[in-house]
């Protein structure tokens, strides 16, 4: 061959490779299917350059299969399976370099684990697929008599393939983890949703203000209407929201939840709308946020008064368009989700001191229901109050009797913090109670907000005595009783908040907006040292009455028994 023939014959083949790397590409892009696409591929390298038994091997738990061929049998497939550093293949995923075996058939290297071995087969190359330096799999092909390119040639192509190919298996890899991801996330959501219904009954009370609840849920939850749930912080407003989700047509879908006084406003967007990899310094795969999760389902956003102006915005379109974007991303999402929104603040003044959206607000409010504190429920009080003991003793494994003296302390004390405050204080006595009851002084320790000096002074009438039959506000109340708990809790307010049922963040408003804090620093009064030496004091008689008489009936017993 002259030289002028040589180099047309170089640059033809140059043109070959550039040809097969377009197609390939272009099959690559083109294709949802990875196996399909990869299989094609292979049948263009075999059909342009005549190369023959070309395989992809997947890396899986340091184990190389074959996950895509066009030449192999299901059998051979499965025969075909490599460690790392074994043979040839093995080789290349181990050491991250192309492997060349120049004959197969006298080569110890060459296992031919397939038995895809014959007189036309002359050499065997394995290129490793490397992502971010990590071998995803193994690009291997066998070259023939009729191979049209040598050693170097043919490494440099299947190089520039298996970079191709590696990208897109671990996107693959990626994809099929975000799914399973997703698929355990809803499934956990559903368990923790069914859980939390079963356990709580739905929504215990049959007090007329609670009657009106139970109809409304009924009336709307078939439909895919907007609802806004208000209500003061503990009554049970995620409770309602699993009970219009359990009552819908999408009951068998996820109910997604989200608290967004929870989250900073940085990644609010990001939990609601998810995120692009690399849209921000932490971002470091796609994500999908609460929206996508809860796609054909229900999305319950609590708190929703605390969001930021720019996630009200995106809010909004979502409310009007069913569609979004993911932060850092471009691509439009359409999901199908039922929003019931919650809020323990007063959106209408918010609205008039713009600081939340008036057309927010109205698509928002297709729906309110307005959940009544516990204070205006006295009649489910008892009914909770026992539910939540029963439940708590089977917990404990313990027995504790509440006599009536306390039920009826109960019953009457204003509970600022709710159901939720009301679950606390039942947990808490069934771990300080006992069998022998919990009677009027052990509510001393239990209530905060309870004016316990009045309760001594008045022993025979312990409810007449109480703060709580003064008719005070509820701010008055509620500012009373954050007072009474962090003096009881040596001024922690994360011990404080847990005994009112609220959280940290919440407490911490509280005060904020009630002036508490100023006076934290200055030592208790006197007074108000008298009075709890003298309780203590009336607690100690007291205990040691029960003691005393507890001895001598056990030692009659043991009189009359000898």
């Amino acid at each position: 061959m002259s030289l002028f023939d040589k180099t047309a014959c170089e640059s033809c083949l140059t043109l070959k490779e550039l040809s097969t790397l377009y197609e390939i590409s272009a099959i690559i892009s083109n294709h949802y299917d990875l196996e399909t696409s990869l299989e094609k591929s292979i049948k263009i390298l075999k059909n342009t350059l005549h190369l023959t038994n070309c395989s992809v091997h997947i890396l899986e738990d340091e184990e190389l299969s074959v996950f895509a061929s066009i030449e192999m049998t299901t059998i051979q497939k499965k025969l075909a399976t490599y460690k790392l550093g074994e043979g040839a293949t093995g080789l290349a995923a181990q050491s991250k370099e192309p492997v060349v075996v120049e004959n197969v058939h006298n080569d110890s290297l060459f296992l031919n684990k397939s038995g895809k071995r014959d007189n036309t087969n002359l050499s065997y190359v394995a290129v490793p697929m490397i992502v971010d330096n990590e071998t995803v799999g193994v690009l291997g092909a066998t070259l023939t008599k009729t191979t049209e390119i040598g050693f170097e040639d043919c490494i440099r192509i299947l190089t520039i393939i298996s970079s191709i190919f590696g990208q897109t298996i671990h996107s693959y890899q990626l994809n099929v983890k975000e799914k399973e991801r997703l698929k355990e996330l809803k499934l956990y959501y559903k368990m923790e949703w069914d859980s939390k219904v079963h356990n709580f009954g739905d929504i215990i009370g049959d007090s007329p203000k609670m009657e009106q609840v139970f109809k409304m849920i009924q009336r709307i939850a078939q439909s895919d209407v907007t609802v806004l749930v208000r209500g003061e912080t503990g009554t049970g407003k995620e409770l309602v929201a699993a009970a219009i989700h359990k009552r819908s047509k999408r009951k068998e879908e996820p109910f997604i939840k989200l608290n967004c006084a929870a989250i900073t406003d940085t990644l609010l967007e990001s939990e609601l709308f998810g995120h692009e990899k690399g849209a921000f310094t932490d971002a470091r795969e796609t994500r999908k946020g609460r929206f996508e999760l809860a796609d054909g389902g229900t999305l319950f956003l609590d708190e929703i008064g605390d969001i930021s102006a720019s996630a009200q915005v995106k809010l909004l379109r979502v409310l009007q368009e069913r569609e979004f974007e993911r932060v850092g991303g471009s691509k439009t999402i359409k999901v199908n989700v039922r929003l019931v929104a919650a809020t323990n603040r007063n959106l209408e003044q918010m609205v008039k001191d713009g600081k939340f959206r008036e057309d927010l607000y109205y698509r928002l409010n297709v729906i309110p229901i307005d959940l009544p504190p516990l204070r205006q429920r006295g009649d489910d009080i008892k009914q909770l109050v026992n539910f939540f003991l029963e439940r708590s003793m089977k917990n404990h494994k313990k027995i504790v009797k509440i006599l009536d003296e306390a039920m009826e302390i109960l019953c009457e004390y204003p509970w600022p913090g709710n159901v939720r405050e009301l679950e606390n204080t039942l947990e808490r006595i069934v771990l300080m109670g006992n069998e022998n009851g919990i009677d009027s002084f052990d509510m001393q320790l239990l209530l905060p907000a309870l004016d316990k000096s009045k309760l001594l002074e008045n022993s025979d009438k312990p409810i007449a005595a109480s703060k709580f039959e003064q008719k005070l506000t509820l701010e008055e109340m509620e500012k009373e009783a954050i007072e009474v708990a962090l003096q009881a809790n040596n001024y922690n307010q994360s011990h404080a908040a847990k005994e009112l049922g609220i959280t940290l963040r919440q407490i911490g408003y509280k005060m904020k907006k009630y002036g508490i804090g100023d006076e934290i620093l200055e030592p208790m009064s006197m007074t108000a040292i008298g009075q709890l030496l003298n309780m203590s004091r009336d607690r100690v008689r007291t205990l040691e009455h029960k003691a005393l008489r507890e001895l001598k009936e056990r030692s009659d017993m043991v009189s009359e028994y000898l």
